[in-house]
C-alpha cells in the first residue's frame, strides 16, 4: 500500500470514545472519577541521555513553577466582572452545544444522537427538552455523533461516524425546517470508507461549522496516527500512515445532497472538497467577526505545542512534519528517541514506542510551504518545552509560543461577532481546554482563555489571557451576546453560564 504523503502520492483504498477524539494525546482515564492532579516543580530529568539546558545568551533561563491547582468541576473566575452560574447537569457524555441563529435557541447533543433544547433560565433540575433522537435524524445504531452545526437560516447539520472492523466513514445529515418548524432530513454528504489504525489516534471526523453565508460546511477530519508513524492495523494496511481522508479540513457545498468524498487526493482536489491540509485534529472550527476561519489543533504525544490556526484554502499546516513551529524530529535519519527531551513515558505513543528511528519516514510534499500557527504572546497558556527537556514560559523571555502549552487540547472556540462583550474583550475569541491527560508541565489547562488577535502582514498573533479555571473537561461552548455557555463532558456533565462584562 502507498501511504498518504511523500512524493505527492496518496492511498486510494477505499468510535472511538469522545475522550479519545478530543484529546490531542495520551490515554485519558474516565473523567467521571478523575481529579485534577497536582504536579511537582518542573525539573530536567537527570538521565544521561538528556543534555543540560543551554541558556540563551544575555537572557535569564527561568524555571517554570507549577501553577495553582483548580478544583475540577468548580470553575472560578479570575476577574471580578465575570460571573459563573450552573445551568444544569446533563449526566455526562454530551459532546456538542450549539446556538440556532434562526430561533435563538440553544441545543446540546450526546454521542448517541440525542439532541436536547436548553432553557438557560430553567432550574438546574431541568434536564432540557428532548427534541431529536437517532430515529428522527435517520441514522443507524452504529452512527456515533460528533458534530453539530446550524446554518444562518437555521438548517441543522449532524455529523457522525460509522466504524467497521478496520475502516470508518463519516455521514452528515441535514435537517431543513418548514414553516411549522418540522425538519426534513436528508444526507448532505458522506465519505468513502477509509483505513482506521485501531488505536486511540483514530480521531475520525468531528468538528463542523457553516460559513456565514450558508453556502459551505467545513468539516475536520482528524489524523489516524499520533505523529505520522506507520499504523498498519495489525497488517491490514502495511506501511499506512495518513490517508487522503484524514488530517485535513474539507469544504462541502450545502445546496447539494448525497455528495461522496472519495479517499483519493486528486479527486478531492478536483471536486473542490480539500480546503486545507496538514491539521492533526481541529475539533472546533469557528469564524471570526471578519470572516476568517480559525481552529484549535491538538498536538501529539510529545511536548510540542497545541495550535491555533488561521485556516485558509490551499494552505498546509505541517502535520506530520511540523508541530507548532518545530520540526517533527522522527523525519530525520539520525533521530534517537532516547535523547528526545520532549518525550514523557506517561503518554501512550511514547510507552508503546511509536517514537522511533524511522528511515522510511517520507519527505515533505515537494513545493509545499508550511503555514505556522498563530503566535501566542502570552501571558498565559504559553509554556514551551525545549528539545533538551527544559521548559520555560515563552513570554518570560520576550518570545512567542506557536500556539499553546502542550497537551491543553484547545476546544470550544467562539468569537464575539456581535461586539456584545465589554471589559476590554470586545470582538475577541474565547477558547476552552479539555486539559492534559498526563505529563509534568505545570499548565494543565481546563480553563477559559481570552484570545486577542492582531493581524500582522499575512499572519496573526494574539495575546492570550486566562479568565476562568476549574472546568471538568470542557468540550464545547456557545457565546450569546455577553453570555458564554460552557459544556463540561466530565463528571456530572455540567452546562455553565459564564457572564462576561457587557459592552456599552
Amino acid at each position: 500500500m502507498v501511504h498518504r504523503y511523500g512524493a505527492s502520492v496518496r492511498a486510494t483504498l477505499a468510535l472511538c470514545a469522545c475522550m479519545v477524539l478530543v484529546a490531542g494525546c495520551g490515554s485519558i482515564a474516565s473523567s467521571s472519577a478523575q481529579e485534577l492532579p497536582t504536579f511537582p516543580p518542573l525539573e530536567v530529568e537527570p538521565a544521561a541521555a538528556h543534555a543540560a539546558p543551554t541558556p540563551r545568551p544575555g537572557q535569564p533561563q527561568p524555571t517554570v513553577a507549577p501553577e495553582p491547582t483548580a478544583v475540577l468541576g468548580e470553575p472560578k473566575s479570575l476577574r471580578e466582572d465575570i460571573r459563573i452560574r450552573k445551568v444544569l447537569e446533563t449526566g455526562g457524555g454530551f459532546v456538542r452545544l450549539k446556538h440556532d441563529p434562526k430561533s435563538d435557541e440553544l441545543y446540546y447533543m450526546d454521542d448517541k444522537v440525542n439532541i436536547y433544547r436548553l432553557d438557560p433560565a430553567g432550574s438546574d433540575d431541568d434536564k432540557g427538552t428532548p427534541v431529536f433522537t437517532r430515529a428522527d435524524v435517520g441514522v443507524e445504531k452504529q452512527f456515533t455523533s460528533q458534530g453539530l452545526a446550524f446554518g444562518p437560516d437555521g438548517t441543522l447539520y449532524v455529523l457522525g461516524n460509522i466504524n467497521d472492523k478496520i475502516t470508518t466513514h463519516a455521514i452528515i445529515r441535514k435537517g431543513v425546517a418548514d414553516a411549522s418548524g418540522k425538519r426534513t432530513w436528508t444526507t448532505l454528504a458522506e465519505t468513502a470508507p477509509y483505513q482506521k489504525s485501531n488505536t486511540q489516534f483514530d480521531h475520525v471526523c468531528n468538528g463542523i461549522v457553516v460559513s456565514p453565508d450558508g453556502r459551505y460546511l467545513y468539516m475536520n477530519s482528524g489524523s489516524r496516527t499520533d505523529h505520522g508513524e506507520v499504523q498498519a492495523t495489525k497488517g491490514a494496511f502495511p506501511d499506512a500512515r495518513e490517508v487522503p481522508l484524514t488530517s485535513a479540513i474539507f469544504r462541502i457545498p450545502t445546496d447539494t445532497d448525497n455528495q461522496v468524498l472519495p479517499n483519493d487526493e486528486a479527486q478531492l482536489k478536483e471536486k473542490g472538497y480539500l480546503f486545507a491540509d496538514g491539521t492533526r485534529n481541529s475539533f472546533d472550527p469557528a469564524f471570526a467577526p471578519n470572516g476568517d476561519l480559525f481552529a484549535g489543533d491538538n498536538g501529539p504525544d510529545a511536548d510540542f505545542p497545541d495550535e491555533l490556526n488561521w485556516l485558509r484554502e490551499g494552505h498546509h499546516y505541517g502535520f506530520p512534519w511540523r508541530f507548532g513551529n518545530y520540526d517533527n524530529p522522527q523525519q530525520f535519519p539520525d533521530y534517537d528517541p532516547s535523547k528526545d527531551g520532549r518525550l514523557q513515558q506517561e503518554f501512550f505513543a511514547v510507552s508503546n514506542h511509536f517514537y522511533a528511528n524511522d528511515p522510511t519516514f517520507p519527505p515533505p510534499p515537494p513545493g509545499v510551504t508550511f503555514t505556522d500557527p498563530v503566535a501566542n504572546l502570552g501571558p498565559d497558556a504559553n509554556i514551551v518545552r525545549d528539545a533538551d527537556g527544559s521548559a520555560h514560559r515563552a513570554s518570560d523571555l520576550g518570545e512567542a509560543a506557536y500556539s499553546f502549552t502542550p497537551h491543553r487540547s484547545p476546544l470550544g472556540l467562539v468569537f464575539d461577532a456581535a461586539g456584545a462583550v465589554g471589559g476590554g474583550l470586545t470582538g475577541d475569541g474565547f477558547i476552552l481546554s479539555w486539559g492534559a491527560a498526563a505529563g509534568h508541565l505545570p499548565d494543565q489547562g481546563r480553563d477559559l482563555i481570552d484570545i486577542k488577535l492582531t493581524k500582522v502582514q499575512d499572519a496573526y498573533q494574539a495575546k492570550m489571557t486566562q479568565l476562568v479555571v476549574g472546568f471538568d473537561h470542557s468540550i464545547d461552548a456557545v457565546l450569546v451576546q455577553n453570555r458564554l455557555y460552557v459544556l463540561d463532558n466530565g463528571g456530572k456533565g455540567t452546562i455553565w453560564e459564564v457572564t462576561l462584562p457587557k459592552h456599552g
